[in-house]
């Protein structure tokens, strides 16, 4: 791997005035793909804008995918990656169904490693602080016609980062859509690729205004049952399981802090159910105080306890709108597993 280092670092924010996504490190890693040669040239440079033709065929019909993780620093002044394999796993079903050529998943994970041990001066020692690592793709063809690429480039950038949402582990507001549509079965709803973000906009724009902190979307033909919060996977504590929304359809993303939830709560002898679930049971559920908690799970807020649904002209309140217990054991476990504060019997963690 070829590296160039920036001639000139950038000054490191201070860990206490981190939100997301607004700064990024020194160095990126880009990697190239070329029909015939498979995937070439990887180099990890200075950070910077990258040229293309505005003919490029990613800026006219999307074809695109990318994935998110993170980089923790512990007591010990070690570094954790979570789960990375399983990033590029999921990258790779994505690429399936957008055209785009595979990638080597350990090599992928190696690449990461190298970039985050030459930034490691980037990754924030702060409580709740972390090192997020966006790797994707793009399709590179000088072109205007439909058809899938034949040069792509695989980018990796890295941006330290706080909370996701301002609520930090407070409940979150959500609201149920009920208009928009953002995916359907047979769709790309199962896959990380920037179109079905882009149809999420407008509904999470309406809900910010009404203030809201996000959408929770149901099924795009009878708008009955529920699928994913614009940014996480859903869980709803009723009675004694813990239901979240199959993954049958193929139209919800296969989340792996939502792998990884599933896994705790059956390591912690919990009933664990992944079926369909509609808005009207959960609505019940609280009506006859069956409904004990509702989180989202997801590597950006890791664990967000929802305190309020709004469906149509109805709102409800969850567990007093406070974080419940459950809730809290998930968030703590995790948070310390990925610090390095406990002992990963999970075989999650791998360290730089």
């Amino acid at each position: 791997m070829e590296i160039t280092k920036i001639s000139t670092p950038k000054k490191i924010p201070n860990g206490n005035d981190l939100s997301f996504g607004k700064i990024f490190s020194d160095h990126m890693f880009t990697m190239d793909y070329s029909e015939g040669i498979g995937w070439h040239s990887p180099k990890i440079i200075p950070y910077g804008p990258i040229e293309i033709d505005p003919s490029t065929m990613v800026l006219h019909y999307g074809q695109a995918v990318f994935e998110g993780l993170k980089a923790y620093k512990t007591s010990l002044g070690d570094i954790n990656l979570f789960r990375p394999h399983k990033n590029f796993e999921r990258m790779n079903i994505s690429n399936e169904r957008l055209c785009i050529p595979k990638v080597d998943v350990d090599y992928c994970v190696e690449c990461i490693k190298e970039l985050v041990n030459l930034d490691k001066n980037w990754v924030p020692s702060v409580n709740g602080t972390s090192l997020y690592i966006r790797p994707f793709i793009i399709s590179t063809d000088v072109y205007l016609g439909v058809r899938p690429s034949k040069t792509y480039k695989f980018i990796i950038l890295l941006s330290p980062v706080g909370a996701y949402y301002k609520e930090g582990i407070n409940p979150v507001k959500i609201f149920v859509e009920n208009n928009y549509v953002r995916a359907i079965k047979g769709g790309v709803g199962y896959v990380k690729t920037p179109g079905n973000y882009a149809a999420s906009l407008k509904s999470q724009m309406e809900a910010q205004e009404k203030g809201y902190t996000q959408v929770l979307w149901l099924d795009g033909i009878k708008k009955k049952y529920i699928e994913e919060v614009g940014t996480m996977n859903v869980f709803f504590y009723i009675g004694d399981e813990i239901i979240t929304p199959s993954l049958e359809s193929g139209s919800i993303l296969s989340g792996i802090t939502r792998d990884s939830t599933i896994q705790l709560l059956k390591k912690w002898n919990l009933k664990v159910v992944e079926r369909k679930i509609s808005i009207d049971e959960v609505f019940s559920a609280r009506k006859e105080n069956q409904l004990k908690e509702a989180f989202g799970t997801g590597t950006a807020a890791v664990i967000s306890p929802i305190g309020q649904l709004v469906f149509k002209d109805t709102s409800i309140e969850i567990n007093n709108n406070k974080i419940g217990d459950l809730s809290n054991k998930l968030y703590s476990t995790f948070t310390n597993l990925q610090y390095g504060k406990i002992e990963d019997d999970m075989n999650w963690i791998v360290k730089l």
